[in-house]
């Protein structure tokens, strides 16, 4: 029987530069990975959803790509994607490096947040990576002077150090609400979604120079057969060049194997059966510049733009 008693529920919009930690900041806390993480930035480039539950909360995370000034059509759409969910959102946690130093674009972020009237959180990420943790108060001070926080968290996204502190204070500014999902759903995203971001987040992983960001994953055909506790799964990597193609694919094939090995490994593990995975190799020239392509590929068209 449902319970009937008050939670604190809403969304938390993850805000930020780029490579700040958001999308391994959402994974820690859902002790899952929801959302692909790599060193090089603006891996991700969706709005991807992921749902911490617990019996007198939800929250539903908002990971969303870096926030940066953007020229072409490409990223104007990822920033576009990013400050949408401000518009949704009942707290904004705005992720900054404390190994970095305060940047211009951290200020343009701020800037663009500057109309929010929902609760804001400044988490300062990475401290396992700081020594000396005094040197977190002249940093949080830093900020503290371009903005009023609701709440101010270090933290290590990638040790767990702070993450469940950061969850509390989130908890805190909630309003109370019901529960927008069942308690059993840790994302809202389909399974075609992540077959494509973790074949993607391979060949970030694996290939260099300007490859990973020419590159886009569509999902062909997925097609489950329980009776052999398989899924058969075939996708392509569209990339932007000849030369881009040659790269992913590798002398022999080698590259292309490495990525559906690796990635078919992963995806066994999510999916919780044997995966079969063919993967394909297109050249869809100069993809984000093409508007009709940029939406077959799923991704939204800024406004005005």
């Amino acid at each position: 029987m449902a319970t009937t008693d008050p939670i604190r529920s809403g969304f938390v919009a993850l805000l930020g530069a780029p490579n700040v930690g958001k999308s391994t900041l959402m994974n820690q806390v859902l002790k899952e990975k929801i959302s692909i993480t790599c060193p090089k930035p603006q891996t991700t480039r969706n709005r991807i959803l992921g749902i911490y539950n617990r019996p007198d909360c939800q929250i539903i995370f908002v990971d969303t790509p870096g926030i940066h000034r953007a020229r072409d059509t490409f990223n104007k759409i990822l920033v576009e994607t990013a400050l949408a969910a401000l518009e949704e959102v009942d707290v904004a946690a705005f992720i900054v490096d404390v190994t970095a130093r305060s940047s211009d674009l951290d200020r343009f972020v701020l800037q663009c947040m500057e109309k929010v009237s929902t609760p804001v959180v400044l988490v300062l990420n990475k401290v396992d990576l700081v020594k000396d943790k005094s040197a977190l108060l002249p940093v949080m001070e830093r900020y503290r002077a371009l903005r009023d926080f609701d709440a101010v968290v270090p933290l290590s996204a990638l040790t767990g150090e702070g993450v469940a502190e950061f969850v509390e204070e989130t908890v805190r500014l909630l309003p109370e609400g019901p529960r927008y999902y069942p308690e059993d759903y840790i994302t809202d995203q389909p399974e075609r979604f992540f077959v494509a971001e973790i074949v993607r987040e391979k060949v970030f992983h694996l290939t260099e120079q300007e490859v990973p960001y020419a590159v886009a994953v569509t999902v062909d055909s997925f097609r489950e057969e329980p009776e052999r506790n398989l899924v058969r799964i075939e996708a392509t990597v569209h990339v932007e060049r000849d030369s881009q193609k040659g790269i992913v694919i590798g002398k022999g094939g080698r590259m292309l194997k490495e990525i559906g090995r690796q990635a078919r490994k992963e995806l066994e593990r999510f999916l919780g059966c044997r995966v079969y995975l063919g993967l394909f190799v297109r050249v869809q020239k100069n993809w984000r510049r093409d508007r009709r392509v940029l939406g077959e590929f799923g991704y939204r068209m800024p406004r005005g733009g």
